[in-house]
């Protein structure tokens, strides 16, 4: 199928005034979150909450509390509970995007992932029930689905505890949903710096785990407006899933450097061919939008009908969305285009 280039702006959100607390705000994502925030929308404050004071020294060359007043860091560990509640206090909106996300890593240091990942899920929603924020909105990941490796079974946990949180919430509480989606495009330990390092050093080749080996797609742009699109749609409980493209990691590879030989190396710990997003168990509770998949929580009856208003409708009971079947592909056109959106 062609592939659709989709912008994730319906429906928009009203940030008007409101205090917006980013943890993992020094990350590729959270950067760029937070400076699309303060360049965009009239917020009332932006909380940078993040553990790693040397990139939160970097970042406020460029985004500084001379132009923007409305600015706050904050070092902290989402480890740290007594920290957390003192740096989220006041706060309308939470998006939690600090994880730890290196696959191989995450293997050989499974304690310290299960600390960050899923006790930090747990302090970031009791948290929020005791400073009354609004909304939580989590990011995760392609892997959280059918998972194989620890990254993917701590954010799987994560997901849980999240959208588990709207029972504790109750009347007038948080809002828990969460984002899923696939490889950003240029973020900080991805493929693309890694093949563009390789390149520029003069390498002979450029390596390959698996020839089969697919991934999902998405640009750090199209994630934002998805987190904002997705954060004005939830009513707690959804998992917001968007429509983005495949495309084989060799034909990645050949995009970049089309000359250079490419060479298999194999399957590194815990990675997958392929991977998935929506697993056929997750089907039964999966509605689709024209450019997104959400699945609900079990007791959808409430939630559903605000959906349904949009257009909504059930997948097919064996749907599954995996990035070898999926029906929109990247070519290497397409990949170049992408990658200087992102560099715009």
């Amino acid at each position: 199928m062609t592939f659709v280039m989709r912008d994730f702006q319906t429906p928009s959100i009203d940030l008007e005034g409101k205090s917006i607390f980013v943890t993992g705000g020094t990350g590729s994502f959270g950067k760029a979150f937070v400076t699309h925030l303060l360049k965009h929308h009239n917020v009332g404050k932006v909380v940078v909450f993040s553990r790693d004071e040397q990139k939160q020294f970097h970042m406020a060359q460029s985004l500084s509390l001379t132009e923007f007043p409305n600015l706050r860091y904050f070092i902290g560990d989402i480890r740290d509970p007594d920290r957390l509640e003192l740096a989220m206090r006041d706060m309308d909106i939470v998006i939690h995007a600090a994880a730890m996300k290196h696959v191989p890593i995450a293997e050989y240091n499974p304690f310290e992932c299960v600390r960050t990942n899923i006790y930090g899920a747990e302090n970031i929603v009791k948290t929020a029930l005791r400073c009354g924020v609004s909304k939580v909105i989590a990011l995760s990941t392609d892997k959280a689905c059918n998972p194989i490796n620890l990254y993917g079974a701590t954010k799987l946990a994560s997901d849980k505890i999240l959208i588990a949180a709207n029972n504790l919430s109750g009347i007038g509480g948080p809002q828990f949903s969460v984002v899923r989606y696939g490889n950003v495009v240029g973020s900080q330990g991805s493929v693309l710096p890694f093949f563009n390092k390789l390149i520029k050093s003069g390498s002979d080749h450029l390596p390959i785990t698996d020839k089969r080996m697919t991934r999902f797609w998405i640009s750090l742009e199209q994630g934002i407006q998805f987190v904002l699109s997705s954060l004005a749609l939830m009513r707690g409980g959804e998992i917001f899933i968007p429509k983005i493209p495949s495309m084989k990691m060799v034909d990645f590879a050949n995009a970049l450097a089309p000359g250079l030989e490419k060479r298999i190396i194999g399957i590194r710990p815990g990675e997958k061919l392929h991977e998935t997003m929506i697993s056929e168990d997750d089907a039964r509770n999966t509605v689709e939008l024209g450019d997104r998949f959400i699945i609900m929580p079990e007791q959808t009856d409430a939630n559903l009908e605000y959906l349904k208003d949009l257009g909504a409708g059930p997948v097919d009971p064996d749907f599954r969305y995996a990035s070898n079947s999926n029906i929109e592909w990247l070519n290497e056109q397409n990949l170049l285009q992408l990658i200087e959106d992102t560099n715009a």
